[in-house]
């Protein structure tokens, strides 16, 4: 482990006591529970120490029924002035399926959980202008009427029939 990832990992469990970290591939990654995860962030993007300034992407993981908590939304974090990364992880159950914004700590998360909400289906509380990004707004379940998010693993691999007009089939590839 490298002197800076030992100052980081230092500096979150001073916030967060229980916040765990691992390193694969020479990439930091902590967790840090939801309740503290705006702390945790706007702490890293102010303190000259740590100078996170930059959110780099935004994503989730679907761990289906591999873990208790079925989802883990990610941050990916950048330091202009010490040339370093993190990775800020916090799980997020299936039935209270939110997480807060931190689009008040970095304004390029905007977008990026714009897009793991249409993705993934994961709310997130505060955000400002909070909706699809790729998928139109009234993608949803014909059947049930709820809105469907297609990263999710119990996402059905061929789509849900008539979610979304396709366009034609090319004849020069033959009939269907």
């Amino acid at each position: 482990m490298n002197e800076r990832f030992e100052k980081i990992i230092e500096f979150i469990k001073n916030i967060v006591p229980e916040a765990s970290e691992y390193i694969f591939r020479e990439q930091l990654s902590i967790n840090v529970p939801k309740e503290k995860l705006v702390d945790v962030a706007e702490k890293l993007k102010t303190d000259a120490e740590m100078s996170f300034d930059m959110c780099v992407d935004v994503t989730a993981i679907d761990w289906l029924d591999k873990k208790e908590k079925r989802f883990e939304v990610v941050y990916f974090l950048y330091s202009n002035k010490f040339k370093s990364r993190v990775r800020i992880k916090t799980e997020i159950d299936e039935n209270d399926c939110t997480c807060p914004t931190l689009t008040n700590v970095w304004a390029s998360a905007n977008w990026y959980e714009r897009e793991t909400y249409d993705m993934y289906g994961i709310k997130f509380v505060g955000h400002p202008d909070l909706r699809r990004f790729y998928m139109p707004e009234d993608y949803v379940n014909p059947e049930t009427g709820e809105s469907i998010h297609p990263l999710r693993k119990d996402f059905p691999l061929m789509g849900i029939p008539d979610s979304l007009p396709l366009p034609p089939y090319p004849e020069k590839y033959g009939e269907k």
